[in-house]
């Protein structure tokens, strides 16, 4: 593999997410504060890449054992955010609580697209945005140097497994006197939900989960479903899936799907006549036999730079921009490009995604979780015709051999089957969660439905119309008699035909 194969890595590492805006970080605000249960909240801002983007909120904390089985053992402190109904005083009993994706992010991170998905919701219910344990700021799994700062991933370092097992142990070592990674899985996870749940002194839930989320609502309703009341799940991850075996099969499903939308519309077909697919192979196989250094202007600073462009750089764009659609639309104009000699555009875009993709996901915490749960079960397959080859996968484990982990729970893989109402949403053309993960999962649920948002990505609860959709069902709990119609405006994004954008 080239060195830009950790690069590749590290943007797999992160597509699980809820949501993959800029993530905010938190600060508190006057010291006046309000119970909710037994828990003291205070008034914090979740903060945003710019002032438009931040949410105020009340954010308070609670306290946990780090294991379960040893109470007066070290305890963690979960970080709470509560987006409070517009209500307050008339708030339903029945709150929300968001549950985040990754496995690695933290719900309070996300605060933006959640608070703007649950509006409608948010009217009659106060809504929860609690850090899983080793996110944010529930006690951060976050790999530390000999300074105290944060240990970065040498860009530059060959790539093999003995690096990444390198650095994980390093990253375990750093650990030492501030956690145990043991326990800092799923399972944990959904006891400490049920801990916050008593002590807000709620009898039920309406549980939200994006992504890695999905999984954490999944286990949760398994194992306290007289605590639920509805669920939703955007992106579906089901409990048998191994996280991250599958990113060839399904990466490449998408590609495929987005070259279809381009034959489907006759001025996109006509632009670019070889599919997106055969034209991304074409590119990968070229940059394979000779990278190609490229010059061109940093699209953030428009600085002059000058970088070698190699196929695992152009992948990790590629999926990067494939769960966004409207990303995903210059893909075609961009390796049109690429194909006759101009790399310009594609290493500008490169340098923009990995940019981007730099989100603030625990990757102690997600060692955690997919050693434990999904690496004992990854079964390697050949993948020598897909885009994305086997490297990949092994590379997302990589980490397992050194990283202290237990054996996961012994219903963790099972099916979730239950009389609860579910909807569960895809998107259409979601590289990671297809369409076919909900429908697998819908099997177990009599009164779940499944809604595939047109023309989506990875997430959809911000889709057109669908928070709409979301505050009728949550009100109701009942998915089967939600008024869905008004998403048959949903529609795909159009690829560019030069970069002034599509023809009209």
């Amino acid at each position: 593999m080239s060195r830009n194969h950790l690069k590749l890595a590290g943007v797999l590492a992160s597509v699980l997410c809820a949501a993959c805006s800029a993530p905010p970080s938190g600060t508190e605000g006057p010291a006046s504060g309000r119970h909710y249960g037994q828990i003291e909240f205070k008034p914090c801002t979740l903060t945003g890449a710019v002032a438009a983007a931040n949410v105020e909120a009340l954010c308070g904390t609670f306290s946990v054992p780090e294991n379960p089985a040893a109470p007066e053992g070290r305890k963690i402190d979960l970080r709470i955010a509560w987006l409070d109904a517009d209500k307050a005083a008339s708030g339903l009993p029945d709150p929300v609580f968001f549950l985040a994706g990754g496995p690695g992010q933290a719900a309070s991170d996300v605060a933006l697209p959640v608070s703007t998905a649950l509006r409608q919701v948010r009217k009659q219910r106060d809504i929860f945005l609690i850090d899983q344990r080793g996110t944010g700021g529930s006690n951060p799994l976050s790999c530390l140097g000999a300074d105290g700062k944060e240990l970065p991933m040498d860009e530059h370092a060959d790539p093999t497994e003995a690096y990444i097992q390198g650095y994980a142990a390093q990253c375990a070592t750093s650990l030492e006197g501030r956690a145990d990674p043991r326990f800092y899985t799923t399972s944990q996870a959904i006891d400490d939900l049920d801990a916050v749940r008593k002590a807000l002194g709620a009898g039920q839930l309406n549980l939200v989960g994006g992504s890695y989320g999905t999984r954490v609502a999944q286990r949760y309703a398994a194992r306290y479903p007289q605590h639920v009341r509805s669920m939703v799940i955007d992106g579906v991850v089901p409990n048998d899936l191994v996280v991250g075996g599958d990113f060839a099969n399904t990466f490449e499903d998408a590609i495929i799907l987005q070259s279809a939308q381009c034959i489907k519309d006759a001025a996109c077909a006509k632009r670019f006549p070889v599919n997106t697919r055969t034209q991304l192979r074409s590119v990968l196989d070229t940059l394979a036999a000779a990278p190609v250094t490229v010059d061109y202007r940093d699209p953030a600073t428009a600085e002059a730079r000058q970088d070698v462009l190699k196929p695992d750089s152009v992948l990790g764009l590629i999926f990067a921009f494939s769960y966004i659609p409207e990303l995903s639309s210059l893909l075609p104009v961009v390796l049109d490009e690429a194909a006759q000699g101009r790399y310009g555009p594609l290493a500008a875009l490169t340098r923009n995604a990995s940019r981007a993709m730099d989100l603030q996901i625990s990757r102690g915490m997600q060692w955690s979780v997919i050693c434990s749960e999904d690496a004992p079960r990854f079964q390697p397959a050949a993948q020598s015709d897909r885009l994305l080859g086997p490297n990949v996968a092994q590379m997302f484990f990589a980490a397992c051999t050194v990283w202290p982990h237990d054996k996961a729970a012994a219903d963790a893989a099972t099916p979730f089957k239950s009389d609860l109402p579910v909807l569960l949403l895809s998107g259409e053309l979601d590289p990671v969660t297809p369409p076919r993960y909900a429908e697998q999962v819908l099997k177990g649920l009599p009164n779940g439905r499944h809604i595939v948002a047109r023309g989506q990505g990875h997430g959809s609860i911000n889709a057109g119309c669908m928070p709409r959709v979301l505050g009728q069902y949550i009100d109701t709990a009942d998915a089967k008699a939600v008024d869905a119609s008004c998403l048959d405006s949903l529609s795909h994004v159009p690829a560019f035909t030069s970069f002034n954008g599509w023809e009209p």
